[in-house]
């Protein structure tokens, strides 16, 4: 009898540890038996086991645990045609957790979290795809109130010039863009928290990280954008070139009139102060001619003999030098 007792408390005790099992923190689980979910007593609702001790049926159950926080599904961009039928990149990210456990177990064959984001990423394409391919590029990467400055096709003219000027000191009113990058999110986000109930999965946000054009696409366009700019560049530079000719040619022609003014006028007061000294010398000679030679010649003198550096041959008997060299008329 004593032998008995320790096969079977052993027994008892191997029994017991497989009908325990814990539910980690952050984890639901889900009990199997024969194949199918247990379910809550006179109810359809899987029954779910919170973090903690439980007790199942030894060996006819099993325990699946299933991941109550939330998840992120983060993957690679995809590519999308908008309503113009130009291709762009889209890369999104979800947030979602499981909202029906058992449901979500059956649709994702076993709890399985690669066929969930699987299915759910199917999901969120379709309905982004719908949203994207309605909308324009600008109104995509455009949220609300976005504003942009008219785009003329002769913005390298002057009017243009001017028209931006106004526009960026607040003079003529911007035009609005109208930006659905945030309600495309609303959009998306609502439809597929609908259709992801079939998954047993709350879909608790959804979110546009970033936006690019194909490559070959970028490539061409900024070759584009390139020449326009450069185009815009040569005129401004020819418009500048003109202006600065302009300016030239008027900055001369008023350089010459003022010049041609003012000689004319120097003329007029150079014949009036010829005139005028002589009329002065007129005078002085009629008063004493005698006086007026001698003070002349005394003026030449004064003039030719100014500087020590000159040397001046003259005939001393020339009439240059009377007055040196008569004395007596000097005198008078």
């Amino acid at each position: 009898m004593r032998k008995l007792i320790i096969p079977v408390v052993v027994i008892f005790i191997a029994l017991l540890l497989m009908s325990m099992f814990v539910v980690k923190e952050g984890e639901r689980g889900i009990v199997v038996r024969f194949g199918r979910i247990l379910k809550d007593n006179n109810t359809e609702v899987a029954r779910i086991y919170e973090p903690g001790l439980h007790f199942k049926v030894p060996v006819f159950d099993r325990v699946h645990d299933l991941d109550a926080r939330i998840q992120t599904m983060d993957d690679q961009a995809d590519r999308f045609l908008t309503a113009e039928k130009k291709d762009v990149i889209i890369d999104t990210y979800v947030k979602w957790r499981i909202k029906d456990f058992g449901k979500y177990y059956l649709a994702t064959g076993g709890g399985n979290t690669s066929t969930a984001e699987s299915l759910l990423k199917r999901k969120v394409v379709d309905s982004l795809r719908a949203e994207i391919g309605a909308k324009e590029i600008k109104q995509i990467v455009s949220g609300e109130d976005s504003i942009s400055t008219p785009a003329t096709a002769d913005i390298a003219q002057t009017k243009a010039a001017k028209a931006a000027q106004a526009v960026i000191e607040g003079v003529v009113p911007v035009k609005k863009v109208e930006g659905q990058r945030d309600q495309i999110m609303a959009d998306v986000l609502e439809e597929t928290r609908e259709s992801a109930k079939d998954l047993g999965i709350e879909v608790v946000d959804f979110r546009i990280k970033k936006i690019n054009l194909p490559d070959e696409i970028s490539e061409s366009i900024y070759r584009r954008m390139r020449a326009e700019r450069e185009s815009v560049a040569r005129s401004y530079r020819s418009q500048g070139r003109q202006r600065a000719e302009e300016l030239r040619a008027r900055s001369e022609l008023e350089v010459a009139t003022v010049l041609a003014d003012a000689k004319r006028k120097a003329q007029v007061v150079r014949g009036d102060a010829d005139a005028k000294a002589a009329e002065i010398y007129a005078k002085a000679y009629n008063q004493d001619p005698e006086f007026y030679s001698f003070w002349r010649s005394l003026k030449a003198y004064e003039t030719s003999f100014n500087s020590k550096n000159d040397i001046l041959v003259v005939d001393p008997n020339n009439e240059f030098f009377k007055y040196m060299n008569h004395s007596e008329l000097s005198a008078k």
